[in-house]
């Protein structure tokens, strides 16, 4: 008689931990952000089809503010709000605002800097329709309670208002979690599936997101170097029942060895599912069911990996 699998443990973070693990990588952030600034990038040639002239946007997760920078390029006029949960990101980010000034530089009027606050996403410090543009890049992952982030999302959105966000899915570091022991629990973080955040969008009121997901690469010339570039980032597993250590060098020791069996050209891959998405808060949103009354939520083709 086979055994049945058992179902997943409830999906759980630690959030004292994301916060502190932010806090100690902030200052080197800006080092170990090649990816969330890709993704960046990515975003911001969405918005070249969309028309939209937002007088304030909010950057929710700005970490050391350099989608600010992007978003300011792009809106000169608008204002601009950074929220993250780690003050010390947003002592990093103030400085990239507010650096030294030569003294001919102090005869000029500054330009507008952003205004930072620390605050959490599930319960966001700013009035109901006083953002334009809501713009997301990598913060879901923090989250176990992405419902309740759109839900702040769309209160704080005035009618009409953009939400614009990034995240990663479900096939995010596959390598990784096959190599590591899979008997004590999950030693990988998990990553909210793409249908599920489509889900949370329609029943936060949000009109026919779109939303599509392409898969990266990353190689490392070993996977220290890539648990290196995890921990730079504050980016390790966080669950509340995430397993404790590896069982000894006997346990690491055969997680490089399974890691080992995907080298190719003298590098271990790392792939990376992004979910990129969309959405409107409209006058009156209109769900519009299935008969069985699922959610419509439109989604792009899978893209070939890069």
């Amino acid at each position: 008689m086979t055994e049945r699998a058992q179902p997943p443990a409830p999906f759980c973070l630690d959030r004292a931990l994301l916060r502190r693990r932010s806090e100690r990588a902030a200052a080197h952030y800006d080092q170990a952000d090649f990816l969330p600034r890709e993704i960046a990038r990515r975003m911001d040639e969405r918005l070249d089809y969309i028309r939209i002239i937002p007088r304030r946007i909010l950057d929710l997760g700005c970490a050391t503010g350099a989608d600010l920078v992007r978003l300011g390029e792009r809106y000169p006029a608008a204002e601009r709000i950074g929220i993250d949960f780690a003050a010390a990101m947003l002592a990093h980010a103030h400085a990239r605002f507010h650096p030294r000034r030569t003294l001919w530089q102090r005869l000029r009027p500054p330009l507008p800097s952003p205004r930072l606050i620390a605050a959490d996403a599930h319960r966001l410090p700013l009035p109901a329709a006083s953002v334009s543009l809501a713009w997301s890049n990598l913060t879901l992952p923090a989250t176990d309670e992405p419902q309740t982030v759109f839900a702040e999302l769309h209160r704080v959105l005035e009618t009409g208002g953009l939400l614009m966000f990034s995240t990663f899915g479900p096939d995010t570091l596959r390598e990784l979690r096959a190599a590591l022991p899979a008997h004590d629990g999950e030693r990988v973080h998990r990553f909210i599936d793409m249908h599920d955040l489509g889900d949370a969008l329609v029943k936060t009121g949000f009109a026919d997101p779109v939303m599509d997901m392409e898969m990266l690469t990353l190689t490392y010339p070993d996977l220290d170097a890539l648990l290196a570039d995890l921990r730079m980032a504050g980016a390790a597993n966080a669950a509340v029942n995430r397993p404790r250590g590896l069982a000894g060098r006997h346990g690491w020791a055969a997680a490089r060895e399974n890691y080992a069996c995907l080298r190719h050209a003298d590098r271990l891959p790392a792939s990376i599912e992004i979910i990129q998405g969309h959405a409107w808060k409209t006058p009156t949103t209109v769900h519009r069911p299935t008969p069985d009354d699922r959610a419509i939520v439109h989604f792009h083709p899978r893209r070939p990996a890069n």
